[in-house]
C-alpha cells in the first residue's frame, strides 16, 4: 500500500555529508538573518587544528587595512621627552599581559593575514607629562578585580506529585486546565489532526499536564465497573477520554516540535549573527584601533618597554589605574589623548551594538542547544513512525470489520490534508535540511571567532579559554565606559570654554571698568 512505503521512506538521515545537501555555492539563510558571507575557510576545520599544531608557513597574500589618518599637531604641546632617553623617576606600572610572539596568521583570513597590532600607527606622546602624572609615590595603590557568575534562573516548572485520581490536588488541576480547554468529547478530534486552530500553543502544554498514568486509568475503569450507573466527574471523564486516544504522548510532542521548531532556530541562529556581526563592526572600527594604540603606547612608556601588544581583557582595568596627582584614571587619559590626537573618533559604544548583543548570550548553551534540537528532530522521525504503522494496523483492522468497525477511531484516520498530521513527514523533512545549515552556521561562526581572537594576537593557549561571550562582554562594558568617560571629557571642556568666554575683558577696558559700565545699563 501507499502508506506502507510512505513509511519506509521516513528514514533517518541526518549523518549524511553537507556536501550532498547543499551546494558550495548555496547561501546560508536561516529566516531572516544572512550567513552568506561566511567563507568556506571557516567551514574547512582548520581552525581546530590551529589551536594544537604550529602554524602553516603557506600564506596568501591579502590587501593591508586602511591606515589611520595621521594626527593633527597638538593644540598646546609640551615638550616631550628626545629619544632614547633614560626615565629619571620611577612611574607606575601597568599589570597587563603582554602578547609575546605575534607572527603573521597562519593562514589568509576575512580579517587579513597580520593581527590587529601589525596595521597599528605609532601614537607621539607627551612623555614629560605622563611621567609627571604617573609618578610612583612610596604608598602605592592595589585592586582586585571580582567577577563572578549571576545564578541561574530558579523559576522551575513545580514538580507533579503523584496522587491518585480521586485526589483533591490532581482533581483541581484537571478542573482549572478545562476551563480553558474544549469540552472532553471534543478533544480527540482536534489532537488526531494536530489542528491548531482549534488548539493552540499554550493549549498543547496544557493536556501534556493532563496526560494520564496507567495508575489513574485503571482506577478510573474500576470505579466505573463498580458504578455503571453512575456519571463520572469532570475531571475523570476527562482522563479516562484522553486514554483512549494512542501514543498521545507522541502525539502532543510531535506536534509542539513542529510549532516550535521557528523559535527554537532563532535562539541558536540570532546569537550566532550577533557574534558574527560583533567581529565585522570591531575589526572595522578605526575608533577602536586608536585606543589600542594609544594604551599600548602609554603602557610602554610606564613600563620601560616595547610590548608590541596586550591582552584586550585589560581594557577594564583602566578606569581603576589613577595617576597620582590628579587623582585621575588613565581610561580619562586616553580620552584626552584621543580627542587631541584623533578628533574624529567616535564614542566606540555607537559603533559595536552587536558587541554588546553577543555579550548578553550564553554560547555553551547555544552549543547545548542545538545538540539537544538535533536529537529531537531525529526522536520525532521515530515518533512519527511508530504512528504510521499503528494507523495502518488500525486502516487493517477495519476492512474485516465491516460497517459494525465505523466509529469514533475512524476520527483519527480521517484528518484533513492539509492538517499538520498529514504535513509531519513534509515538516521533519524540512527542519532535517535546516538543521543541517544551522549546523554548517554554528560551526563557521565558531571557527572564525577562533581567527578572530588570533587576529588579535591571542596565543592558540589563549583562544582554547577565551569564552565568546566574556570577550565581548569585557569589550562592551569597557566601550560603554568610554563612552561616559569621554562624555564627561566633553562636557569639562564645554564649561571651561563658556566660563573664559564669560570672563575674558574687551580689547581695551580692564575688567573691573568694564564691569562698572555694564552695571547701569543693565539696571
Amino acid at each position: 500500500m501507499k502508506e506502507s512505503d510512505q513509511i519506509e521512506d521516513l528514514t533517518w538521515n541526518f549523518d549524511q555529508s553537507w556536501d550532498t545537501i547543499i551546494k558550495p555555492a548555496a547561501r546560508l539563510c536561516l529566516s531572516t538573518l544572512d550567513f552568506s558571507d561566511l567563507w568556506d575557510e571557516d567551514d574547512s576545520g582548520e581552525d581546530e587544528e590551529l589551536l594544537t599544531s604550529p602554524p602553516s608557513q603557506h600564506l596568501s597574500l591579502a590587501p593591508r587595512p586602511p591606515p589611520l589618518p595621521p594626527p593633527p599637531p597638538l593644540a598646546s604641546p609640551l615638550p616631550s621627552s628626545s629619544k632614547g632617553k633614560v626615565i629619571k623617576g620611577h612611574t607606575l606600572k601597568l599589570h597587563w599581559r603582554e602578547l609575546q610572539n605575534l607572527a603573521p596568521l597562519p593562514r589568509m583570513t576575512r580579517f587579513g593575514k597580520q593581527t590587529i597590532w601589525a596595521g597599528l600607527e605609532p601614537v607621539h606622546l607627551d612623555t614629560n607629562r605622563l611621567e609627571y602624572l604617573f609618578e610612583s609615590k612610596a604608598t602605592s595603590t592595589s585592586f582586585t578585580v571580582v567577577s563572578g557568575r549571576q545564578p541561574d534562573n530558579p523559576g522551575a516548572l513545580p514538580q507533579k506529585s503523584s496522587v491518585s485520581v480521586l485526589g483533591m490536588k490532581r482533581s483541581n488541576i484537571i478542573t482549572i486546565a478545562l476551563s480553558s480547554l474544549l469540552p472532553p468529547r471534543l478533544l480527540p478530534p482536534a489532537i488526531y489532526s494536530m489542528d491548531s486552530s482549534v488548539l493552540d500553543r499554550e493549549d498543547i502544554q496544557r493536556l501534556q499536564a493532563l496526560i494520564p498514568t496507567e495508575e489513574e486509568l485503571c482506577l478510573i475503569n474500576e470505579a466505573k465497573a463498580q458504578n455503571p450507573h453512575s456519571p463520572l466527574a469532570q475531571a475523570e471523564l476527562c482522563l479516562l477520554t484522553l486514554g483512549e486516544i494512542p501514543h498521545l504522548s507522541t502525539r502532543l510532542q510531535l506536534w509542539t516540535f513542529a510549532l516550535d521548531y521557528d523559535s527554537l532556530e532563532k535562539e541558536i541562529a540570532e546569537p550566532l549573527f550577533h557574534l558574527k556581526l560583533a567581529m565585522e563592526q570591531l575589526a572595522a572600527s578605526q575608533t577602536f584601533r586608536c585606543i589600542l594604540a594609544t594604551v599600548l603606547a602609554i603602557g610602554n612608556f610606564l613600563n620601560s618597554c616595547k610590548a608590541r601588544g596586550f591582552e584586550l581583557s585589560y581594557l577594564g582595568k583602566l578606569s581603576q589605574v589613577r595617576d597620582t596627582h590628579t587623582r585621575q584614571p588613565l581610561l580619562h587619559h586616553v580620552c584626552v589623548l584621543l580627542l587631541q590626537l584623533y578628533p574624529q573618533s567616535s564614542d566606540l559604544y555607537s559603533d559595536i551594538t552587536a558587541v554588546t548583543k553577543a555579550g548578553k548570550c550564553d554560547y555553551s548553551q547555544v552549543q547545548s542547544n542545538l545538540v539537544q534540537l538535533e536529537a529531537t528532530c531525529k526522536a520525532s522521525w521515530e515518533q512519527l513512525k511508530v504512528l504510521e504503522r499503528t494507523e495502518e494496523k488500525r486502516k487493517g483492522g477495519k476492512g474485516g470489520k465491516g460497517e459494525k468497525g465505523k466509529g469514533k477511531d475512524d476520527v483519527e484516520l480521517f484528518a484533513p490534508e492539509g492538517s499538520i498530521r498529514h504535513r509531519l513527514p513534509k515538516i521533519l523533512k524540512e527542519c532535517e535540511e535546516r538543521l543541517k545549515v544551522l549546523r554548517a552556521v554554528h560551526r563557521r561562526v565558531i571557527n572564525r571567532f577562533h581567527s578572530f581572537l588570533l587576529f588579535l594576537g591571542y596565543s592558540r593557549t589563549m583562544v582554547r579559554d577565551t569564552r565568546a561571550e566574556d570577550f565581548c562582554r569585557t569589550i562592551s562594558n569597557f566601550s560603554l565606559e568610554y563612552r561616559s568617560t569621554r562624555q564627561a571629557v566633553l562636557l569639562q571642556r564645554e564649561r571651561e570654554q563658556q566660563k573664559s568666554g564669560a570672563e575674558s575683558p574687551g580689547p581695551s577696558k580692564p575688567a573691573g571698568r568694564r564691569k562698572c559700565q555694564q552695571t547701569p545699563a543693565s539696571q
